[in-house]
């Protein structure tokens, strides 16, 4: 990993150069810090504690009334927003791990994975599937053919991609027939998806994760689903075939979202929250709570008048 400098630091968080010298080699908390790593303080309160840990360079706030006044100490750096610019100083020297692909990975010859790309122990490429540049593969990962990944995903190990949906027809005997599944999946660039997340590619057309969008552990999302740009979603949600989450929306854990539903841009839904089938949520910067999900607001005073019998 290569060591990130001071005027580094400052060309990441649109800092005009201070003259100010040094480089560091990792990040860390305040107990393990030494004068090679970077942290980082938010308030005056972790701002004390930064300053008593040996750290080479801490990020604080450049507003005086989140971190106080300071004398004159030459390892702060004064930044707008500490915690980001901690986590583009770890992007950033990201960007200098050596690629690798495991001896124990399979790639299919007739799969395609673009340069600096790093795939895992176990994991399975198989033909047809399309990997961008500079991707990141964990182990036992499973992509199939139908699978199109942009540049800079990254993929946490157990996850399957592309897998067919589930989506059957029902014979007049009570028997069922599988819907044909022959679509494809569209990651786009700069996707995370968790460990042990499944997402099944369209059974017709395609399902797609659109651009920033970053996925937790233990998520499903069913055929046919369009997830919007920089959308998160937490641990253990279901989304169900054919629903539409818009740019922007959160989706807390283990939220459940029914088929051909759609959740509007910027739309916040709490843990737990259910969606029901065929249901539109809207509001962008609105809170939905409750199976069934509905405003915050509302789902509270719901609670209140149960308490109340």
């Amino acid at each position: 990993m290569a060591s990130i400098t001071v005027r580094d630091v400052e060309k990441l968080v649109g800092l005009e150069a201070s003259g100010r010298e040094g480089s560091f080699a990792r990040l860390s908390n305040y107990d393990n810090a030494g004068k090679d790593a970077i942290v980082f303080a938010r308030d005056q309160a972790s701002l004390t504690l930064a300053l008593v840990s040996s750290a080479g360079l801490i990020l604080a706030p450049s507003k005086a009334a989140e971190a106080g006044d300071l004398p004159k100490e030459p390892r702060v750096l004064r930044v707008p927003d500490p915690k980001l610019a901690f986590a583009l100083c770890g992007r950033w020297m990201d960007g200098f791990l050596q690629p690798v692909v495991h001896p124990l990975a399979v790639i299919d010859p007739g799969a395609s994975v673009g340069p600096r790309t790093s795939v895992g122990a176990g994991s399975i490429v198989e033909a047809g599937s399309v990997i961008g540049k500079g991707c990141i593969i964990g182990n036992n990962v499973t992509i199939s053919g139908a699978t199109t990944m942009g540049d800079n995903v990254v993929v946490q190990s157990g996850a399957v991609l592309g897998a067919m949906g589930f989506g059957y027809v029902r014979e007049p005997d009570g028997r069922y027939v599988r819907f044909p599944q022959q679509g494809r999946l569209l990651i786009e660039d700069d996707v995370e998806i968790g460990a042990n997340t499944t997402i099944d590619r369209g059974a017709l057309g395609e399902t797609r994760i659109g651009q920033g969008t970053k996925i937790d552990n233990l998520v499903h999302i069913g055929h046919n689903c369009v997830i919007g740009k920089n959308v998160i979603i937490a641990a253990q949600t279901g989304i169900s075939g054919s629903s539409v989450v818009e740019d922007g929306a959160v989706l807390g854990g283990q939220v459940g979202i029914g088929e051909h539903a759609t959740v509007g841009a910027g739309v916040i839904l709490g843990g737990g929250a259910g969606v029901l089938s065929g249901k539109k949520m809207r509001g962008a910067g609105e809170v939905f709570w409750g199976r069934p999900a509905r405003p915050l607001k509302e789902y509270l005073r719901d609670l209140a008048r149960l308490k109340r019998r």
